[in-house]
């Protein structure tokens, strides 16, 4: 009997062995319940099995791509991107261990039909799939993380720099926290399109939450104001920390051309908004 068709006949017992061993007691996706999540494991494994039996098919060439789908399945599965991978992997060498005993079993009842050079093949076999399994899902893994955390830190960017309607003339955008170079830049694009668009008459850009800001970023910041004129926006400036005085000043960005306030309490009740001046 060929070890491929013994496999075949126990597929089912292999991801059943496997989720019985399961330590429930892991984070992540082993450690869910609920019924519903617990099937699409089993499912998402006994695919698994289905996919790894075939590399003892001497009858078909077992492609290297043949996991990628099931990878990227895996991957993009909200439970086990919250499963950490050195728990991820943990599961894999438990699977290895599973195919490696029934190897063994496999030999214990039908080694006088093959050779202890059979037994040894199996076994690298096995091992080196694995170990080219865990590397190409670990790589993916790697990947999803990155684009998620990419989109995640682009949104709190966007929600970090909100405008804020005063009145029918006046809209407020309040920064808070650091400005890197990026986070400038989608200040930049965001607050053209929304002044155009809005056809904002003055914005208050408020400062007093900005701890410090470097050159390049002040410069980008000034920037837009110039840029918020030509869109017929008139910008008004609180909550200026003498840090980021200074850094302007070694621009050599001149405040004479801008109304700057202390507060934003104190620019609500000096602009006159009878007498707002665009461009």
């Amino acid at each position: 009997m060929k070890f491929y068709e013994y496999l075949k006949n126990n597929l089912c017992s292999l991801t059943e062995e496997w989720y019985n061993g399961l330590d429930k007691n892991k984070s992540g996706v082993y450690s869910s319940d609920n019924s519903s999540e617990v099937e699409t494991l089993k499912d998402l494994n006994y695919q698994f099995h289905e996919i790894f039996i075939e590399i003892f098919n001497d009858e078909k060439e077992f492609g290297e791509d043949s996991f990628h789908k099931w990878i990227e399945e895996v991957t993009s599965d909200q439970g086990h991107l919250e499963t950490p991978l050195p728990e991820i992997i943990d599961e894999f060498l438990r699977n290895q261990q599973i195919y490696l005993d029934r190897v063994k079993s496999f030999f214990a009842i039908y080694g006088a039909d093959h050779t202890f050079e059979d037994y040894g093949i199996s076994i690298d076999r096995i091992t080196e799939t694995f170990r080219q399994i865990v590397v190409q899902f670990s790589l993916k893994k790697q990947i999803k993380s990155k684009q998620i955390i990419h989109a995640q830190s682009e949104l709190i960017t966007e929600l970090s720099s909100p405008i804020i309607h005063l009145n029918d003339q006046i809209s407020l955008l309040p920064l808070v926290g650091e400005i890197d170079t990026h986070r400038a830049k989608v200040i930049f694009t965001n607050t053209i399109n929304f002044c155009a668009e809005q056809r904002v008459h003055c914005l208050l850009l408020d400062l007093s939450g900005v701890p410090i800001i470097d050159t390049q970023v002040a410069n980008q910041l000034f920037q837009l104001i110039n840029g918020l004129k030509l869109v017929g926006t008139q910008t008004s400036l609180s909550g200026v920390r003498p840090e980021i005085a200074q850094t302007s000043i070694q621009l050599g960005i001149d405040f004479k051309g801008y109304k700057v306030y202390s507060s934003i309490a104190q620019a609500l009740a000096n602009l006159d908004f009878t007498t707002i001046e665009i461009g």
